[in-house]
């Protein structure tokens, strides 16, 4: 049994920071007491240790991705203890009564270091080795069969191994899908999963009608191998929802899509405050971004589109102007097509670069129209063709649109309706797992961005 399946990213994520955390403080503990230094130690401690996970998130040392080179994990932790260092210095300097003397820095960096060196091999032995494999067994040859082991195989250095597919007829038996080819057909379930040795199921047949082999998956589960749907195997392996050939059943029956009247409430509530104070705070940044845009080109500062927001309704966003004020008179609305969009200003193309030109929505946001997390709205014209062609469209209205969203910080600028179906699965992944923590992540990751510049068009 692979550890990655018996304890989730999240936790695995949660144990590497307490862990981490408690080495950082034991670490300056240690160098203080050397020092004989104990003036503020507990502030002084929780500072260095909360500066420095800063600096492991933002140099992408926390994340659901383990980096499997040793060079690459020495390298990223090097370079997050040096911004550590200088950010610290900063604060030092403003707050001078947290300094730290020379001496315990000393000891302090180069013990912790070492330590949280050492202790990245052993989780990355203990979660990520190869010898903790996952042996995966496809049943199913159709679209969705290899879509999910395409997405599998993408993830083999986390511990899965498809060693193949299952079909419905002998004659597929020796049909190379992926990598893997069709090693048996449905009837031989039992025989195969003991010559491939196989610790999951996976089940990803098209039609099931008189063709599940119910007795031989009962027969397995029984015998301590796991049985997954395809879709659940997908959400969990992907942080998507699978979108093609999802049956509605699976999103009746299925946990999550439970939104609480006092998660709403407190949702809306805490977003409009914070919503309130950024819009104080950020009214000189407001006025900066205003002067260069009237500096860089005509035509007015914001920029008001009509988008579909909950339960469809419709509702006029609000952003910084990026193109130019005639941009779209002749071609009607287009998607941004790439970086090198002739539509798009100077200061515009650096507004999306960073997100800022974002920030009016904080107006949509104490409007109630919007919230901080959700599903990016998208203009009636895109609606109204994309709900045609994308199953369960509609289901990312259920909720209000959000300037930020997990599609947001797990995929590039959409532009194709490849690319929006994409972002579908992980709209409809936060909407089943919607909760404070998750849009507290969320928010965190769209920081990140923002600062390496990443995702935007």
């Amino acid at each position: 049994m692979n550890l990655q399946t018996l304890i989730s990213p999240r936790i695995r994520g949660l144990i590497s920071i307490v862990v981490e955390s408690s080495i950082i403080i034991t670490s300056f503990v240690t160098a203080v007491s050397l020092r004989y230094e104990a003036e503020l130690l507990v502030p002084k401690a929780l500072l260095v240790t909360l500066v420095l996970e800063l600096c492991f998130y933002y140099g992408g040392l926390h994340g659901g991705r383990t980096n499997r080179r040793r060079t690459e994990r020495f390298l990223r932790l090097g370079q997050s203890y040096l911004v550590a260092m200088v950010l610290l210095s900063l604060v030092y300097y403003v707050f001078p009564d947290l300094r730290v003397g020379r001496g315990i820095q000393a000891i302090f960096f180069p013990l912790s270091f070492i330590s949280i060196l050492l202790w990245r091999e052993l989780y990355f032995w203990i979660f990520a080795q190869r010898a903790l494999n996952e042996t995966v067994l496809i049943l199913g040859t159709g679209a969705t069969a290899i879509h999910i082991a395409k997405e599998t195989l993408k993830r083999s250095p986390l511990g899965y191994n498809v060693k193949g597919f299952l079909g419905e007829h002998p004659a597929e038996v020796g049909r190379r899908l992926v990598n893997p080819h069709v090693i048996g057909t449905v009837s031989d379930l039992t025989d195969q999963v003991e010559d491939v040795g196989a610790t999951l199921i996976v089940v990803a047949l098209e039609d099931r009608r008189k063709k599940m082999p119910v007795q031989e998956l009962l027969h397995c589960r029984l015998s301590g191998i796991r049985v997954e749907e395809a879709p659940d195997f997908y959400e969990k392996l992907t942080g998507r929802v699978l979108v093609s050939n999802l049956r509605p059943s699976w999103i009746v029956f299925s946990q999550g899509f439970n939104k609480p009247r006092y998660l709403r409430s407190a949702k809306q509530l805490g977003e409009f405050l914070f919503a309130l104070v950024l819009t104080v705070v950020m009214a000189p940044l407001f006025l900066l971004l205003a002067i260069l845009i009237k500096i860089d080109s005509r035509g007015p500062v914001f920029y008001r589109q009509e988008r579909v927001g909950e339960n469809s309704k419709l509702f006029a966003l609000f952003k910084l102007r990026t193109m130019r004020a005639d941009a779209e008179s002749k071609t009607g609305p287009i998607w941004a097509s790439s970086k090198a969009d002739c539509r798009i200003t100077r200061v515009g193309h650096w507004l999306r670069k960073t997100r800022l030109d974002e920030l009016p929505q904080l107006f949509n946001v104490l409007r109630g129209e919007m919230s901080f997390v959700g599903p990016r709205p998208e203009r009636p014209y895109f609606v109204d063709q994309l709900r045609k062609v994308i199953p369960y469209y509609d289901e990312r209205h259920s909720v209000k649109p959000g300037i930020t969203g997990w599609a947001q910080i797990n995929y590039r600028y959409g532009a194709t309706i490849e690319d929006t179906e994409m972002k579908l699965e992980h709209d409809l992944y936060y909407i089943k797992h919607m909760s404070l923590l998750l849009d507290f992540a969320i928010i965190l990751d769209t920081f990140k961005v923002m600062v390496l510049g990443k995702g935007a068009r």
